[in-house]
């Protein structure tokens, strides 16, 4: 068949952060069409598209400021992750509110009367978050609470006198507050013991109920409601997966969420003066971003799934059918290449079932290499979703696995906290109980398996190549860790506390750190290594690459390491991507490519 270079699978450009514009005539998004991530929108009228913003870096989230055409939008700079927010005016017109730039800035909402914003920051000291109010006119910033913690703003009360706000106690543990801009004194609502979270928070008509998705005393997440004058709280649906991306229409009488179905999506409409649940039918991937239209009449939505990748979607509630509206994904040259995955399940040393999506090539004539990605987090999910390099990797006749080792989220409380602390080496074994159950597939190459990963799933390939190095053919390591005593010295002060509640302290597990740490055993490490990383990460420093590299290069090992000067924790631009992909494609066709096209 005609060969097909990477490009057309890097040139696939991606749609989020979907905003209904409040008078409905126009829907925003982001975009990064032009190569980097943009404001664009859709006008319902003539169903056509337009740019709005042109800044020089990328736009990292957009919001609609209540009752107007404006819009608040993130920037930071160079992947630094020190958010700027500024005011984006129907005309275009770009004003910087925040500028503050060596603080984080994380946008809470506009008052109801539209002229007032909410945020938090670390203003006053880089480790904690305060709350602070700013009026869009005149731009004075009023810093309304603070203490040692880190608070943010979930959105406004309809009164406009006071702020629903949340504290968070660890990555996993949130409280919810009433925060009275009358007298700066904090009411919590959601005391509970254990740990729980409280996410995507509305109110009803009358402002005196909030509905929410939580897991409190629950393994998975439910839709729950919560009577504020008296804090009682009651359950409205519960399921045997994680409830998300809860949304509300405007006539505050339907509710939309959807059901984390084994990492896929499942979309769920709820009437509340009926009670009835219903369904609607969607390619395999992924739904997020679930917006009511001002006239109640569509729910709109993001899918992003491996054959259909992410572009806006319309559901009708009427008759329940969906229409695309967008097609920035659409590539003519893909068309029925793109391949889904099969959600398989192996045990572990330990007896564990351990959720994994096996993708395999359309066709083989002969036996398979294998990728295992790892994501990262580690309290995140691996999900089918497009990714344009494992869509490659299936064209060149590679086997691809993504596993949700122990750590993943999406299965419940207990499965999440399986790799805390001094249980990490049981996630790196997962991994080598995954290598034992592809053996036992007839068409796998055992002998060219690679182990590919970004952040806390480049601490795992550097962990499974130096600890079990007899089992790589290559690996891949994107802005990993490779010593966790190392990474707690340096991640941003805002994140060491929070990453110390899943790897444990310096002081209490120091010891444990320096037996796993892959930098001290780097001189176990067969397989060759490619390294990747961003020179303004400020999760993972690039010391974090530059150490293990260069005991690598010491006993001269083949390694690889490729900086990005210009990016941080991810890589957003589109020129940046094409480059590590290319070097990645390159590199694993060297050490485990078939060297032919099927």
């Amino acid at each position: 068949m005609d060969e097909i270079s990477l490009d057309p699978y890097v040139h696939v450009r991606t749609v989020k952060n979907l905003e209904y514009e409040p008078n409905g005539k126009k829907i925003s998004f982001i975009s990064d069409y032009t190569g980097l991530p943009q404001v664009w929108d859709y006008y319902r009228e003539n169903r056509m598209v337009a740019q709005s913003s042109f800044s020089k870096e990328g736009i990292t989230f957009i919001k609609f400021v209540t009752g107007t055409s404006d819009r608040i939008i993130g920037m930071d700079v160079s992947g630094n992750e020190r958010e700027q927010l500024f005011l984006l005016k129907n005309e275009g017109e770009l004003i910087a509110l925040t500028n503050s730039p060596e603080h984080v800035h994380l946008y809470g909402g506009s008052s109801p009367d539209g002229k007032w914003i909410a945020w938090s920051s670390n203003r006053r000291n880089q480790a904690f978050f305060d709350i602070y109010i700013q009026n869009l006119e005149t731009l004075e910033v009023r810093l309304v609470y603070a203490q040692n913690g880190r608070f943010s703003v979930v959105k406004w009360f309809p009164n406009g006198n006071s702020l629903l706000v949340r504290k968070t106690n660890s990555p996993l543990d949130h409280d919810l507050g009433v925060l009275s801009l009358l007298t700066g004194c904090i009411n919590w609502i959601t005391e509970h013991t254990g740990e729980a979270s409280f996410i995507n928070i509305h109110f009803n008509k009358e402002g005196n109920h909030i509905y929410l998705l939580t897991n409190k005393d629950r393994e998975f997440f439910g839709l729950a409601c919560i009577h504020l004058p008296t804090k009682e709280f009651t359950w409205i649906a519960r399921g045997k997966w994680d409830f998300e991306g809860l949304a509300m229409n405007n006539e505050k009488n339907k509710l939309a969420f959807t059901i984390n179905e084994g990492g896929i999506s499942k979309g769920i409409i709820l009437n509340l003066d009926t009670g009835t649940l219903y369904t609607w039918e969607t390619p395999m991937g992924v739904i997020t971003n679930l917006k009511f239209s001002p006239t109640n009449q569509k729910l709109l939505y993001i899918l992003n799934g491996p054959a259909h990748p992410s572009d806006i979607w319309e559901l009708d509630l009427e008759s329940l059918k969906t229409k695309r509206l967008t097609y920035f994904s659409h590539n003519p040259i893909l068309e029925g290449k793109l391949i889904e995955p099969s959600l398989i399940f192996y045990r572990s040393f330990d007896n564990l079932l351990i959720p994994a999506f096996y993708y395999k090539p359309k066709h083989t004539a002969e036996k398979m290499p294998v990728v295992i990605f790892i994501h990262g987090g580690p309290e995140t999910q691996s999900r089918p979703v497009y990714n344009s390099l494992l869509q490659y990797f299936l064209y060149r006749g590679y086997a691809v696995v993504t596993p949700n080792i122990r750590g993943s989220t999406g299965y419940g409380k207990t499965y999440t906290h399986l790799d805390d602390v001094r249980k990490r080496t049981d996630a790196v074994k997962d991994l080598i109980s995954l290598v034992e159950w592809l053996k036992g597939d007839k068409n796998v190459d055992v002998g060219k398996i690679a182990v590919m990963g970004g952040s806390y799933g480049g601490f795992m390939v550097l962990s499974a190549i130096s600890h079990y190095p007899n089992l790589w053919a290559a690996a891949v390591d994107i802005v990993g860790i490779s010593s966790l005593r190392t990474f707690l010295k340096t991640t941003s002060p805002w994140r060491k506390k929070f990453r110390e509640y899943e790897y444990g302290t310096i002081e209490k597990d120091g010891d444990f750190f320096d037996q796993i740490d892959p930098l001290n055993h780097a001189d176990k490490i067969t397989s060759p290594l490619m390294v990747i990383h961003g020179v303004n990460d400020p999760r993972v420093p690039i010391e974090e690459s530059e150490q293990i590299v260069n005991k690598l290069k010491e006993r001269n090992h083949p390694v690889t390491f490729i900086r990005f000067e210009e990016e941080g924790h991810s890589l957003v631009k589109q020129k940046s991507k094409k480059y590590a992909y290319s070097k990645i494609a390159d590199f694993l066709e060297k050490y485990i490519g078939k060297n032919q096209f099927l």
